[in-house]
């Protein structure tokens, strides 16, 4: 065994089989823990800014990376018109530069507001540092090593797929830059601190308000305006 299967292999199939097993173990024994747990009352502006410029900016280039895992024949299509391409390269390190100042703003908020930093706590200074590892990674890719939409889908798209199918190819990693693997590794912790963090909030998607009978909600008058309408 070499440290390339160890990485790559080994770990990744221990860090899905933990995601699952530790986030299924909380949703049923602990589900009132399973929240993002708001700061939003002990400050608001740094949050607004900050959460805003992260999560949507992670959201979509985390989209453009699974319709890379999902279609990489139409991504290859996309991309074999140089002007698409560029364009779509551009949106990718645009997206990735947004994202990091949104995550700089959290990390900031976290360290300077004392309300904040009296309620953060190990787990969110772990989750804070792998995703500062993942957004710093992945833009040194995009800067050092262009057109990664490109050989995602030469490279990490069958890597991935070797994955969830049990077959895994750890070699189509060996021969590529360290930067690069270190991307991939990363990945593999956010997925093991996944349910022991904040981060497992992602589960709870609001899908009952899609179902659930209109409410209507007022804001509580005081005494002297209910009697003022009696």
């Amino acid at each position: 065994m070499n440290w390339n299967t160890l990485l790559f292999v080994i770990f990744p199939y221990l860090a899905i089989l933990l995601a699952l097993v530790v986030t299924v173990y909380r949703s049923l024994t602990r589900p009132f823990t399973i929240s993002s747990l708001s700061s939003q009352l002990l400050e608001r502006r740094k949050l607004y800014w900050g959460s805003i410029s992260f999560h949507y900016g992670i959201v979509i280039i985390l989209s453009m990376h699974l319709l890379a895992l999902l279609f990489p024949r139409g991504l290859l299509w996309w991309n074999s018109v140089p002007i698409r391409l560029y364009l779509l390269e551009f949106s990718g390190l645009a997206l990735g530069f947004w994202s990091l100042a949104g995550l700089a703003v959290l990390v900031w908020r976290r360290l300077s507001e004392a309300r904040v930093r009296v309620v953060t706590t190990p787990m969110d200074g772990v989750v804070l540092a792998l995703l500062l590892v993942s957004v710093i990674t992945g833009l040194w890719m995009a800067l050092a090593y262009r057109f990664g939409s490109t050989w995602f889908t030469a490279v990490f798209t069958p890597y991935l797929v070797s994955i969830f199918t049990l077959q895994p190819r750890a070699e189509l990693l060996a021969p590529l830059p360290w930067v690069i693997r270190l991307h991939v590794f990363n990945f593999f912790l956010l997925l093991v601190a996944f349910p022991f963090s904040r981060l497992v909030h992602i589960i709870t998607l609001p899908l009952g308000y899609l179902l659930r009978p209109w409410q209507i909600v007022i804001w509580a008058r005081r005494r002297d305006d209910r009697r003022a309408y009696s």
